[in-house]
């Protein structure tokens, strides 16, 4: 478990990049951040196997967890959220 939460350490930066370009460039309803999140983590988790020895499965709770930090669990959980992502939008 402790390389697994390693790995989500150095991923959890690239997936909060990608995730703050997604949030920028596509207009979507801020209730699924956090889903859209957990869905990039995982696709970079995945795909990071030329980086590390981790098996898929070990790869894809990483991501998960980085792309759950990435927008935070607590967010996801506590509060409302309503309206978009993009300025201007619904």
């Amino acid at each position: 478990m402790e390389e697994v939460m390693i790995f989500a350490t150095v991923i959890l930066p690239i997936v909060t990049a990608l995730m703050e370009g997604v949030k920028r460039s596509v207009d979507f309803p801020k209730n699924i951040v956090p889903l859209v999140s957990l869905v990039v983590g995982l696709l970079i988790g995945a795909a990071a196997e030329p980086f590390t020895d981790l098996d898929l499965v070990l790869r894809l709770w990483a991501g998960g967890f980085a792309g759950l930090a990435a927008t935070g669990l607590f967010e996801l959980t506590f509060n409302k959220r309503i309206g978009s992502t993009k300025e201007g939008g619904q």
